[in-house]
C-alpha cells in the first residue's frame, strides 16, 4: 500500500458556516460513496464534527474534501486528530 494506506480513523472538526447548509448530509453521502464508516454531527458551538474510518488514503482524501464542503458552506478551519479504529460498518448522521 502507498502512503496513507491501512485502516485509520480520524476525528475532524470543521468550522465556518457549516450548519444549516446541508453539510451533514453532504458528508454522509460523500463518506458512504467513498466506502468510509463513522459518523457526523452538529456541535452546539456551530462547528460540525465527524469521525471517518477506512483506508488511510481514502480518509485523507475525504479530509481534503471537507476543506471545501458543499456549495453553500464556507469552511474556515479543519482540525483533525487520530483516534483508534472502532470497526464501524456504516456511516451515520448523529443528532
Amino acid at each position: 500500500m502507498g502512503p496513507g494506506g491501512g485502516v485509520r480513523r480520524v476525528r475532524v472538526v470543521v468550522s465556518g458556516r457549516v450548519q444549516g447548509v446541508g453539510f451533514r448530509w453532504w458528508v454522509h453521502g460523500a463518506a458512504r460513496e467513498a466506502g468510509l464508516a463513522g459518523w457526523v454531527r452538529n456541535r452546539p458551538d456551530g462547528d460540525v464534527e465527524a469521525e471517518l474510518e477506512g483506508d488511510g488514503a481514502v480518509v485523507d482524501a475525504m479530509v481534503e474534501a471537507l476543506r471545501e464542503g458543499p456549495p453553500m458552506a464556507r469552511v474556515t478551519g479543519v482540525r483533525t486528530s487520530e483516534v483508534p479504529p472502532r470497526g464501524d460498518r456504516e456511516f451515520r448522521i448523529e443528532g
